[in-house]
């Protein structure tokens, strides 16, 4: 045993020197501390470093006087020093490292001998002032007016110190550490240091700890300096060795300095690190692939040159996009140095969507006019455009564009067909644009009201005053919820050969099924590429909206009686028909859950007065007519009145016509080589007798079908549970069914009495006061909804056990929601197909953490 391990015994662990047994966690010293023990252990070339605990820390923090003589007692007497910060995560931050601790009048002269008066006199300076800084908490433009230039420069600085701070500079080593430990432990605990880190993600009480090192000076005779070297590129995840290297510098100046930083490789950009010190450069990439191997990471070192002489100084994980982080992993498991399991647990579902759509460059400046919800991932840029229809002739002509709304209804879906991305002043995550948004990947930020939405005058006007009119370009940022003035630089979605390996190691994981929401053909093909097992929700409404179909709606809306309303539906039958056989023959026989009509039908009606005259011209009728017609659908809550299965009973036809269409359309595919099991849901039922109402129609329809075709066929009909009393009364419901998909959009919207549309406008508020602890419409909330969705589930196994369940509201694609499902015992979940390979991952991330534990 060494003296130095022998020391190290006779005291706790809150003072310690690292070596390969001291007890040393990342829990109680914190990660960089515990990252260097590793790099300790793999023998290489690390400087003599001590290690404070969180503990000791925070009582230096409280007014102890730290030990700097248990500290000291591990370094030679003129070894200078640096000590850096080490919290538990390295993405917490911390306060800044302090260099050439122990530089005095003596140490200097002492150093001019070996290095040069010049150089001593530059570190002796370089100390004075970050002392100044961090530590003495002086103004730094004390030192600006002095000549860095003057042969008594040192002595400038020491006057201007003691002029400034009232006493003179500290000569003793130990009074120069103590003050920089102190200073370091006081900074992490106060207020705004604690804010900084909350906002990453960090508890309140992190802890914080410190290591103090012998510095390698990285100045001198030879080849001396510092840098960083890694062997990916943090961009892509491609094999490269990058980073910069400083010739005569310190610490990670190589990072900072700009114009004397040279490369590592070979660059015909520049010199390089190579050519300067070519065995440093080869021992440095050896190091690094030890650390890759035995670490199980990618780690960035961080080095110092002392004559040629290799010194590791530091070890992070290096920083990475989401596309260089999926190939780092899979290269890692590839290598056999992480299993598979492990990687598809360090990659967090949520990440993935800066693969799957473009994303504003994170290292271009941006110009922030305006915030949001955060509503549907990825980033766009266009010209302002305040109406569907001009969004449709902006897509005609080329021209990029984004959709400004008050909020959009129905008849904005061709506009954001057309458009590049979406921005409305209102709404909030389950919001119609953010729905619609997300099934469509269209990036779209809602509840915009910092923003002045003047949609009369076409214009926006910004918090602090800018306007922006039609025409104007402007970038919407959906993964941040941010909107920026002019074109932002955008970084290219990437889906990879890497992704696509993490993806099927995914599904080979997971234990519940992954459907998507897709209500057109172009929506599932996107399905299919995210390998989705089936279509869960297909909103059928939303193939009325198209110019040919609308008209004819209308005139089932004005229609006298059920025969006149037929006629009318007559026109729409085979277009949707054939919408669906497409739909089918796109899934190639896997499963698909159309979901009958279920809007109030005011929202096929316009509320303008130039629409209500285009109506009234369309359908030969008065305009007063056409006017009190429209008045008179109107309801007070119209999301809680004649729509569903309420508008299947009281207007049978519209069922009866759509049923038609699914079943000719499971014909129409079968022949072209695409059987399908259509599965048919009735939406918003509260009671049994709804269901059975519907089902004779439906059941009549389907013989109907059989009977005029010669054929037969087979179909699975269910409800969509989005009311409580749907969920409370499921036994009753269930026998009559073949499934159950939970809308949890609506049935956290009823659940709450809650408007979607309208939560945005407070819940921030709500959920920063602990009212909610996350957004419902976010997040599933298991204790009100979830208890629903659990009861429901009971009941309706309990009377049918072979009942399938699902959720097909936008908490399908959450990773806590899926969680919830899993553990009710949900067949599957359906989200938009953009989550789809989310919920892939967090599907399979749940299945091996219940594995492990």
């Amino acid at each position: 045993m060494s003296k130095k391990d022998a020391a190290v015994q006779q005291y706790t662990s809150d003072i310690c020197l690292i070596t390969t047994d001291a007890p040393i966690t990342a829990h109680t010293h914190g990660g960089r501390a515990k990252c260097m023990q590793r790099l300790v252990r793999l023998d290489l070339p690390v400087p003599d470093t001590v290690a404070l605990s969180f503990d000791e820390v925070h009582r230096i923090a409280a007014g102890d006087a730290p030990d700097v003589s248990r500290i000291l007692e591990h370094f030679a007497d003129d070894q200078l020093l640096c000590v850096r910060p080490s919290s538990e995560d390295p993405d917490w931050g911390g306060p800044g490292a302090v260099l050439n601790i122990g530089m005095n009048d003596a140490r200097m002269k002492s150093l001019s001998d070996r290095i040069g008066a010049r150089t001593a006199a530059q570190l002796y300076v370089r100390f004075i002032q970050s002392y100044s800084t961090h530590v003495a908490r002086l103004d730094p433009d004390i030192f600006d007016d002095l000549d860095m230039d003057a042969s008594d420069l040192v002595a400038q600085f020491l006057s201007a110190y003691e002029d400034e701070a009232e006493e003179p500079f500290p000569q003793a080593r130990g009074d120069q550490l103590r003050g920089v430990l102190r200073s370091m432990a006081r900074a992490w605990e106060g207020t705004t240091a604690r804010l900084l880190r909350q906002a990453k993600g960090a508890p309140a009480d992190a802890g914080l700890g410190l290591v103090v090192q012998s510095l390698v000076l990285g100045v001198g005779p030879g080849e001396c300096g510092s840098g960083v070297l890694q062997l990916v590129s943090s961009d892509t995840g491609l094999p490269q060795v990058t980073g910069r290297y400083l010739s005569q510098g310190q610490g990670r100046d190589a990072l900072h300095s700009g114009v004397g930083a040279q490369f590592l490789e070979k660059d015909a950009r520049g010199p390089s690190l190579e050519e300067r010190a070519p065995e440093a450069f080869e021992q440095l990439k050896v190091h690094a692939a030890v650390m890759r191997s035995k670490l199980r990471e990618e780690m960035q070192c961080e080095f110092a040159l002392d004559n040629g002489q290799v010194h590791i100084l530091d070890g992070m994980r290096i920083q990475r996009t989401a596309r260089a982080a999926v190939r780092i992993v899979v290269s890692l498991a590839n290598d056999k140095i992480i299993p598979r399991e492990e990687a598809l647990m360090r990659i967090k579902p949520r990440a993935l969507n800066e693969l799957l759509h473009r994303q504003v460059d994170a290292a271009a400046e941006r110009d922030v006019v305006g915030t949001g919800v955060a509503a549907s991932p990825g980033a766009a840029s266009g010209r302002i455009v305040f109406s569907a229809a001009e969004a449709q002739a902006s897509a005609a002509r080329g021209e990029a564009c984004v959709l400004v709304r008050r909020e959009t209804n129905p008849e904005d879906i061709r506009g954001m067909h057309a458009a590049s991305a979406a921005l409305t002043e209102r709404g909030g995550i389950t919001s119609h644009a953010a729905v619609i948004a997300r099934g469509l990947g269209l990036p779209c930020v809602v509840g915009a009201s910092s923003v002045r939405f003047q949609t009369r005058k076409k214009r926006l006007v910004t918090p602090d005053g800018r306007e922006f009119r039609e025409g104007d370009v402007i970038t919407v940022d959906g993964s941040n919820g941010d909107i920026l003035a002019g074109e932002a630089p955008m970084v290219e979605a990437a889906l990879n050969d890497e992704f696509k390996t993490l993806m099927s190691w995914a599904d080979d994981e997971r234990d519940i099924g992954v459907r998507a929401n897709a209500d057109t053909p172009d929506d599932a093909l996107t399905a299919l590429n995210f390998k989705a097992e089936g279509i869960g929700l297909c909103r059928t409404e939303h193939m009325f909206f198209q110019a040919d179909r609308l008209i004819a709606i209308r005139e089932m809306i004005f229609a006298d009686g059920p025969e006149d309303r037929a006629a009318a539906l007559e026109q729409i039958l085979p277009l949707q028909r054939d919408s669906i056989a497409e739909l089918f023959r796109t899934m190639k026989g896997l499963p698909v859950c159309v979901r009958l009509f279920d809007p109030p039908l005011h929202e096929f009606l316009p509320t303008d007065r130039a629409g209500l005259r285009d109506l009234a011209e369309a359908l030969n009728l008065p305009l007063s007519d056409v006017t009190r017609r429209v008045e008179a659908l109107g309801e007070y809550n119209p999301m809680l009145g004649m729509r569903g299965v309420r508008l299947g009973i009281t207007v049978p036809e519209i069922y009866e016509m759509q049923a038609r269409a699914i079943f000719e359309a499971t014909l129409l595919a079968a022949k072209d080589g695409a059987p399908v099991t259509p599965e048919v849901m009735i939406p918003l039922v509260s009671a049994k007798r709804e269901v059975e109402l519907v089902k004779t129609k439906i059941d009549a329809v389907a013989a109907a079908v059989r009977t005029e075709s010669g054929m037969d066929f087979d179909y699975l009909l269910g409800v969509m549970v989005e009311t409580p009393r749907a969920a409370l009364r499921a036994e009753d419901i269930a026998p009559h069914c073949d499934f159950f998909s939970f809308g949890t959009n609506d049935l956290t919207q009823m659940t709450y009495g809650l408007s979607r549309d309208d939560a945005g406008r407070f819940m921030s508020p709500y959920v920063n006061q602990g009212v909610f602890p996350e957004d419902p419409f976010h997040i599933l909330d298991r204790e009100g909804v979830g208890e629903l969705l659990k009861l429901g589930s009971e009941r309706g196994r309990a009377a049918r056990p072979d009942l399938k369940l699902s959720v097909c509201g936008e908490h399908g694609g959450s990773p806590e929601s899926i969680d919830f499902c899993r553990q009710i015992g949900l067949d599957y979940v359906s989200c938009s197909p953009f989550r789809v390979p989310v919920a892939r991952l967090a599907a399979a991330q749940l299945a091996i953490r219940d594995k492990i534990s």
